[in-house]
């Protein structure tokens, strides 16, 4: 069960295996593009080209999909990157039901263990597989195994990274349950941390912080939401940037610009940040150069506005 495309490093493993893959259940399809077509998920499109039998359900709890699950009679169920599966459901098969989560576990609970590993600063993360239980990302663990996070890496190559890791190490997690060798092991709940769906404003970004966590929170939302401001009254999202190695006076509040030799560079709390690639509203991908060139924003001028007329304290 998935429906990204995280997910489908873990399907072509499984597939490739000696294990049966009874059915494949997705997320429905879904309107996309400019005629809004319907369109397969990720994982739907894959598993329709390997000629498995696809369930395409609205709800987890329709007992039409109960039913179909159960007459698959599967001894195992394999989630990654899905819904919260209903105890009816993941209770069904002999050996119990599994999830693969992007983080060591307990820390970084919840829908988005990428972004907030990067939004925090952490050096390491990885995967964990765990049997699944009532209350989300809690199960006992199966397995780990961690993963160093690059200084300067964003949300897309890191989640890359551990999508291409998922594929073996859910297979690895299937063959320790076949063979009877796991032993589970429970998560401490005092170790805890929460990785909270991303939404529209969470993606706003405050340059009241200091320069290195500012940064943080651009590449923990790049490029996927895209971690976002206002120049002149239009959305500006910030897809790159690293911690300047200048900053302007002392006095300036922050997000206020500072040009040097065509290097965009904007004030945070402690020191500046240099903007190196950006996203205006309604044009293509830039660098700080080019955004230069093409909008001329003033020494001073505040990022944050959200009207032609006024400035907004972010």
């Amino acid at each position: 069960m998935g429906t990204p495309a995280f997910a489908c490093p873990a399907l072509e493993h499984l597939h490739q295996s000696q294990h049966e893959i009874v059915g494949v259940v997705t997320g429905p399809d879904k309107p996309s593009g400019r005629g809004k077509k319907l369109r397969p998920s990720e994982v739907g499109s894959f598993a329709e080209s390997l000629g498995y039998r696809i369930l395409k359900p609205e709800s987890l709890r329709d007992d039409g999909l109960y039913q179909q699950v159960k007459s698959w009679d599967p001894d195992l169920i394999v989630v990654v990157a899905f819904r919260i599966l209903p105890r009816k459901l993941f209770s069904l098969p002999r050996c119990g039901s599994i999830n693969v989560h992007a983080s060591l576990l307990p820390r970084y609970r919840g829908a988005a263990p990428i972004n907030w590993a990067l939004i925090n600063g952490e050096k390491e993360t990885g995967l964990s597989s765990f049997f699944l239980k009532k209350k989300v990302d809690t199960g006992d663990i199966i397995l780990q195994e961690s993963l160093a996070i690059g200084d300067d890496e964003n949300f897309d190559s890191l989640h890359d990274r551990l999508a291409e890791m998922a594929g073996p190490f859910t297979l690895r997690t299937v063959e320790l349950i076949e063979q009877g060798r796991v032993s589970p092991l429970g998560q401490d709940d005092s170790e805890a941390t929460g990785a909270p769906k991303i939404g529209p404003f969470d993606a706003l970004i405050d340059f009241g912080f200091p320069a290195p966590r500012v940064k943080d929170f651009v590449r923990g939302l790049s490029t996927r939401p895209g971690a976002y401001t206002y120049f002149r009254g239009k959305k500006l999202k910030i897809l790159a940037c690293r911690v300047a190695d200048q900053k302007g006076p002392s006095d300036l509040r922050p997000g206020s610009v500072v040009l040097a030799r065509k290097i965009l560079l904007v004030q945070c709390a402690d020191s500046a940040i240099e903007i190196t690639s950006v996203l205006p509203e309604g044009k293509k991908q830039m660098d700080g150069s080019s955004f230069i060139n093409g909008f001329k924003p003033q020494p001073g001028e505040v990022l944050g506005e959200t009207s032609a007329g006024g400035n907004r304290k972010i």
